[in-house]
């Protein structure tokens, strides 16, 4: 399996970034971590090796970036505005320095974007906000209200980084086309919170699955169940 590590200096953010990038060729998943996690967290976790077989096939290839949640939604050191402001531009460096650089290795010209607990609120605030450039959403065990990080303080950013409150104002119709998984289980700490976006979802008529799964913990062993699971959904051909 292909591995190489990637680190450069990002104009939006200013500061250095580090990436893992696993597989030669395939279809570009980018991969975040969870909640302050590095970028070769996945790896470490054994996130990666789950998705082995579609790797070493050359059907998709894994993009694993540094997350700056310290940064921002848990740097209480700084006002709320700038923690959100790192924040955007975050998904700006995502956007422009990584997405739009891998997604054309694809035919389709969008990746999947996929993410564990606070990974899954990364990967799905990213793909509700650039439909265009998304074809999959394989969020497990998501969180996805960050107003708890924020103190209170509310402005535009905030709102449009808040997927439960700006999904019922888009009108993207590449939404409707993408595939969207949003994976948790009865056991899961995030439970409800993936209830509530199924549910706005459903009320905005977006078809995606809610997978609830038995008995399992908001944890590595059903995330490393999932993914490979997922990643099946992906048309490589």
């Amino acid at each position: 399996m292909k591995e190489e590590y990637f680190k450069w200096y990002s104009p939006h953010l200013n500061r250095d970034i580090e990436m893992l990038v696993f597989g030669h060729a395939g279809y570009p998943v980018i991969l975040f971590p969870t909640s302050m996690g590095s970028f070769h967290e996945n790896k470490d976790m054994g996130l990666i090796e789950s998705a082995r077989w579609y790797i070493e096939q050359g059907l998709i290839q894994i993009f694993c970036p540094d997350s700056i949640d310290k940064d921002s939604f848990y740097n209480k050191n700084i006002h709320p505005i700038h923690r959100i402001e790192n924040h955007v531009k975050y998904d700006k460096m995502i956007c422009h320095e990584i997405v739009e650089k891998v997604k054309n290795n694809t035919s389709s010209g969008k990746v999947a974007m996929a993410g564990c607990s606070f990974g899954g609120y990364h990967a799905a605030n990213f793909a509700f906000r650039h439909p265009g450039y998304v074809s999959h959403l394989f969020s497990m065990s998501g969180a996805f209200n960050i107003k708890s990080f924020l103190d209170g303080f509310h402005n535009d950013d905030v709102f449009y980084n808040s997927p439960e409150d700006y999904l019922y104002g888009l009108n993207d119709p590449e939404l409707w086309k993408m595939d969207i998984v949003l994976g948790t289980s009865n056991w899961d700490i995030c439970f409800d919170a993936n209830l509530k976006l199924s549910k706005v979802l459903s009320e905005r008529n977006i078809h995606h699955w809610l997978d609830i799964r038995q008995d399992k913990k908001h944890d590595w062993p059903i995330w490393k169940e999932m993914f490979p699971h997922y990643l099946s959904r992906i048309k490589f051909f």
